[in-house]
């Protein structure tokens, strides 16, 4: 399913993006098809040249045993690419449940999105608050309670305009005095206490995806109020697990929009996700779901669900050597070469191979130079 773009301007797949989506897995076969019958072919070859050591010189063959064609040694930059499929939107979401048992009384609506300091929903009339921090909210936060969780509220707290305390990880007086003027300007009993459930943590702002309970209906701790997403645009990828070369954290991409234009983009993460098989005895299923940021979230405006085509690049060779991947002969001891044609006649170089990519490979050795021209045997 790969596809590669040389830099001298050679496409190696010009069909258009759509079409490549579904004959990737195809064209995937008949290329690594090509790759054994090369091997074979160049074994073969190489039985009949009378090449001879390890160095891959041998009798110089005359023009009647020359190679059917020929074909030059060219410089140029080859990439290695995978091209998979992509859909634009806000990414997982993440579900709100509640953590105290009540009535729910508002809802925001689906879409809508809340920032920090903001009611998520509410239950029994009193807000449960969104605040900014990665880690789950998991107790009551007290005077004592010391840990990372009371560092996080408090850091949101001075954000959000209430002084007094130092942010560290120690619940104080001070803290508490705090949280009071805040509970104060929410209409909430001013306890000093944050009881679990009172606030929710998320990245940062966030929009409702969607709405898992009703205004008037009881909730019970752990029930499902409402689920929600980034507001910033991303890519979400599915890939095979061999592909995890190709899906890095931090690595470069290109997302073809479904106008035809290119955005750059890069992985920002990277899950492992193992599927049940769907047959009693079937085995589970193994794959990777990259998330993709655009460098320009302009190109995604009034695109809230759409396909898109992402190009992942495993490793790039600038300036390298480079011939048909048919060019190479199987070596008898060993290795591959390539038969130089030189007027009438021709002679055997041992090649060491690098990277394969668009039905070429990266080839150095010594003796070769760039113009060479070389055989491509039946």
């Amino acid at each position: 399913m790969g596809t590669a773009t040389l830099d001298d301007g050679t496409d190696m797949d010009a069909s258009p993006p759509r079409s490549r989506r579904r004959d990737r897995l195809g064209r995937g076969k008949k290329i690594a098809g090509l790759a054994v019958a090369v091997v074979i072919l160049g074994t073969a070859a190489a039985a009949t040249s009378g090449m001879v050591g390890p160095g891959g010189t041998g009798t110089d063959r005359t023009a009647g045993l020359l190679p059917p064609a020929t074909t030059p040694v060219k410089r140029q930059t080859l990439a290695d690419t995978r091209d998979a499929d992509g859909e634009l939107g806000y990414g997982p979401a993440s579900t709100a449940v509640s953590r105290q048992p009540g009535t729910v009384t508002w809802l925001p609506d689906s879409g809508a999105q809340v920032t920090r300091g903001k009611p998520l929903y509410k239950v029994d009339n009193e807000p449960v608050v969104l605040m900014y921090g990665s880690t789950p909210a998991y107790r009551d936060m007290r005077i004592g309670t010391e840990g990372p969780d009371v560092r996080r509220l408090e850091r949101n707290l001075r954000t959000l305009g209430y002084t007094g305390f130092t942010v560290d990880d120690e619940y104080t007086d001070a803290t508490a005095s705090a949280v009071m003027r805040w509970q104060d300007d929410r209409g909430l009993e001013e306890t000093g206490v944050v009881e679990l459930g009172r606030v929710v943590f998320a990245d940062g702002k966030v929009r409702v995806d969607s709405l898992e309970a009703e205004a008037g209906q009881p909730v019970a701790p752990g029930q499902k109020v409402l689920t929600y997403t980034g507001t910033t645009k991303v890519v979400t990828v599915q890939l095979r697990a061999e592909d995890r070369r190709m899906a890095k954290k931090g690595a470069k991409v290109s997302v073809t929009m479904p106008d035809g234009g290119r955005v750059a983009g890069e992985v920002t993460d990277v899950a492992t996700i193992i599927e049940p098989g769907e047959g009693p005895n079937a085995d589970p299923e193994t794959r990777l779901e990259a998330l993709v940021s655009l460098s320009r979230q302009k190109a995604a405006s009034g695109l809230d669900q759409a396909a898109v085509d992402v190009t992942f690049t495993a490793s790039r060779r600038e300036d390298v050597l480079t011939v048909p991947v048919s060019a190479l002969v199987a070596l008898r001891e060993g290795g591959f070469g390539v038969e130089v044609v030189e007027g009438t006649g021709s002679r055997y170089l041992t090649v060491r191979t690098g990277l394969f990519s668009g039905g070429r490979v990266e080839i150095s050795g010594d003796g070769l130079a760039e113009g060479m021209t070389v055989g491509i045997p039946k």
